[in-house]
């Protein structure tokens, strides 16, 4: 679910606000109580979540350190 961005139009008053596709936009302000709330053009996030997006995704070759690996970053291997 997108997080949107309101501003009203008379107060000022700017809050976000997360909803499905498919809700209609706020248009209530609830500091001031008034029915000019719009919707503002904001930048698109994402969040990526979970373990090891970050050891798969974006580094490369031997600075990868995967679990599986038993922590050795060398080829040695366990006594």
């Amino acid at each position: 679910m997108p997080i949107y961005e309101y501003e009203c139009k008379g107060c000022g008053h700017r809050l976000e606000k997360l909803q499905k596709l498919s809700a209609e936009p706020l248009t209530d302000c609830p500091a001031c109580t008034t029915s000019a709330l719009t919707r503002l053009v904001s930048a698109a996030g994402f969040r990526l979540a979970g373990d090891g997006w970050y050891e798969t995704d974006f580094k490369s070759g031997n600075k990868k350190n995967l679990a599986d690996n038993g922590g050795a970053s060398s080829g040695a291997t366990p006594d």
